[in-house]
């Protein structure tokens, strides 16, 4: 089995794109992206996709299910970058609001946190040291 992709079912399909090409700094697939649908692959690691929720509304009918209270966090996307700190910079600079200050996980991880548009909780990791004590490979 392989893990493709996360896939966010978005109402904002516009402000998500450039929230997660123009404040993230995730490069998509295509040139211009257009709904209903749009990939983020990364050098490293899984791609991110969006794909406009009534778009898969029309085709799917009843199996969607109708999104949930906005607050109700049922996923996150992770994202892992060298310098935390540095990057926490640039979101800001872009624009970003980010929730609270980092966090510390066991002297291995510090997170931070902020929301899209459409309210998706996201965590940039920074890496201090990798479970098996091996160097920590870079994130670009």
């Amino acid at each position: 089995m392989h893990l493709t992709q996360i896939r966010l079912l978005v109402s904002d399909f516009d402000g998500c794109v450039s929230f997660y090409r123009d404040v993230i700094g995730l490069t998509p697939q295509v040139g211009e992206p257009r709904p209903p649908y749009v990939a983020f692959k990364p050098e490293l690691g899984s791609a991110l996709a969006l794909h406009d929720r009534a778009d898969l509304a029309a085709a799917l009918g009843t199996v969607l299910r109708p999104p949930g209270e906005r607050g109700g966090d049922a996923a996150m996307v992770s994202l892992r970058v060298d310098d935390l700190a540095s990057f926490l910079v640039e979101l800001r600079r872009r624009g970003a609001s980010i929730l609270g200050e980092p966090i510390e996980y066991d002297g291995r991880i510090r997170c931070a946190y902020l929301r899209d548009p459409q309210g998706n909780l996201i965590e940039i990791q920074q890496w201090l040291a990798t479970r098996s004590g091996a160097s920590v490979p870079p994130a670009s």
